[in-house]
């Protein structure tokens, strides 16, 4: 469902090239170091954490519990390892939103 926040939430996205991080403005490099700071904060939140090391443990469990090999289970397989995929993606997410925080801060660190 589509809310204000959704909105919100899509046009403060980040869409710069941050692989040219000296071409960005001071306001897109606040705009980074902010957005990793929020990345930082949830990664380093005990709850979230738990929340998602239960949620990859039923995961498991559940692919443990498969024991067919019919095309149904199979399908079903494929399905769970995605959901496995896409945690690890989004904590990867996170992960880089805080390395590009840090290489912003490095880049404007003075030289001595």
């Amino acid at each position: 469902m589509i809310t204000e926040d959704s909105i919100a939430f899509y046009n403060t996205r980040l869409t710069y090239d941050l692989s040219q991080i000296k071409n960005l403005t001071v306001s897109q490099r606040d705009a980074v170091r902010h957005y990793g700071s929020q990345a930082e904060a949830l990664l380093k939140d005990r709850n979230l954490a738990m929340f998602i090391h239960h949620f990859k443990f039923a995961i498991a469990d559940d692919l443990a519990n498969i024991r067919g090999y019919a095309a149904e289970d199979n399908d079903q397989r494929v399905a769970l390892s995605h959901q496995l995929a896409g945690i690890d993606s989004f904590v990867n997410s996170l992960k880089r939103a805080v390395y590009y925080k840090n290489r912003v801060g490095n880049a404007e660190a003075p030289d001595a």
